[in-house]
């Protein structure tokens, strides 16, 4: 009799470690990064923020509670319903527990549907679009390095301070186009500023000129670059040879990235005024990761994409680590908890609608002067505090936020 209730109660111990082990899913955590791989924002993301991942799992230790971590990665070739049905078999058939980067707002918009449904965890780097914590809004979502609100708030502010008072928008015509071009209408205006047109243009366009010539004829101080990736380096290089800035318009590049500056050139992108979320030569801490990044990447420096991507993977393993769990929402909760503090954000802290809160910085590009060399490319004006840079938690839309 004894014997016997000895055997029950080990298997009864036996069960509950059983169930303990069986909160990281199959016995394995899998890491899904998806992005552009092969087209206009294939540099900003791409394969940089698979290694970036990879980064933060090696300095992890490679396991998650005993668990082994893999990483899978595909090309959602800026299609939403690609990037989702992807998601869809990752998650039903591949086991995968968490979606990183998605760059392109629409193809992570109609990805949040499916993580939201699947209690996947979305840590999301590379989309702008503020209706990912808005309308959009989800338990298991986490929008980590930037905004079109921070975008709009550095440069669109700072441009109008210096007397850009009139502005035209040549915008990309999918969900982070109409964002980026809203939100920064709206600065421009809070700060006595004019709107005097827009005009739209597909994703991926190759030639500008049409554009062009309609902000050149608006007569805008301020021509508003509401793109992103190779539809941002064609517009400024097509302006610049249209002779646009020569005349007195200037360029604002409202989402532009340090491999859009080398692919420039300084000669060409000289001058121009960008917020972004991470600048690799700011601290000792930020070079230690760029060198890093770049012995795997020929030498290129990481975006603010990138090393966005190395956060939140370290962040969410961190959490699914003391939560024990790597349910959606479960993870996600836990990261709310937790603050960052990594190289890429100082306290920084994830709200109830999905933002993670840190410091935007306003920078200028250097002339050639300037530069010690490549990649040397920003002068940092200022520092934009998180509770500054990104919008009010008063002002959010987002269902989960109770008024």
């Amino acid at each position: 009799m004894r014997l016997g209730k000895t055997a029950l109660l080990g298997a009864v111990f036996a069960l509950a470690a059983g169930s303990a082990h069986a909160d990281i899913s199959d016995g394995v955590l899998r890491i899904g990064v998806l992005n552009d791989q092969s087209g206009l924002y294939t540099d900003l993301g791409g394969p940089g923020s698979v290694e970036a991942a990879k980064m933060a799992v090696e300095d992890f230790g490679g396991t998650v509670n005993g668990m082994p971590i893999e990483i899978v990665s595909a090309d959602h070739q800026n299609k939403p319903d690609i990037g989702s049905n992807i998601v869809r078999q990752w998650i039903d058939v591949d086991g995968v527990d968490v979606i990183v980067d998605v760059p392109t707002s629409s193809v992570a918009l109609a990805v949040q549907k499916v993580t939201a449904e699947k209690d996947t965890a979305f840590l999301m780097s590379g989309p702008a679009s503020t209706r990912l914590t808005n309308e959009d809004c989800a338990a298991t979502g986490v929008h980590y390095s930037y905004d079109t609100y921070a975008l709009a708030i550095g440069t669109g502010k700072a441009m109008v301070q210096e007397g850009g008072d009139t502005w035209f928008f040549l915008t990309a015509d999918y969900a982070f186009g109409h964002s980026l071009e809203q939100d920064t209408s709206n600065v421009v205006e809070e700060n006595g500023g004019k709107v005097l047109g827009v005009v739209r243009h597909p994703l991926s366009s190759s030639d500008f000129s049409s554009y062009l010539l309609q902000a050149q004829g608006s007569g805008a101080k301020v021509i508003g670059l509401a793109n992103a990736g190779g539809d941002t380096t064609n517009s400024i290089k097509q302006a610049s040879e249209f002779g646009i800035t020569q005349s007195g318009q200037r360029l604002a590049a409202l989402l532009m990235f340090i491999t859009d500056v080398d692919a420039l050139g300084l000669d060409v992108a000289q001058g121009l005024t960008l917020t972004t979320g991470f600048y690799w030569n700011m601290n000792e801490e930020t070079r230690a990761f760029a060198d890093r990044f770049a012995a795997r990447m020929d030498g290129q420096r990481p975006t603010m994409v990138q090393a966005g991507v190395y956060s939140a993977v370290a962040h969410y393993l961190k959490a699914v680590a003391e939560a024990n769990d790597d349910g959606g929402k479960a993870a996600v909760d836990q990261m709310k908890k937790l603050p960052i503090n990594d190289f890429f954000a100082t306290n920084g802290t994830i709200r109830d609608d999905g933002r993670m809160v840190h410091d935007m910085y306003l920078a200028q590009v250097k002339t050639p002067a300037e530069s010690t060399g490549k990649w040397d490319y920003y002068n940092i004006l200022r520092t934009i505090p998180g509770d500054q840079a990104f919008q009010p938690l008063s002002e959010s839309r987002c269902p989960l936020i109770k008024g």
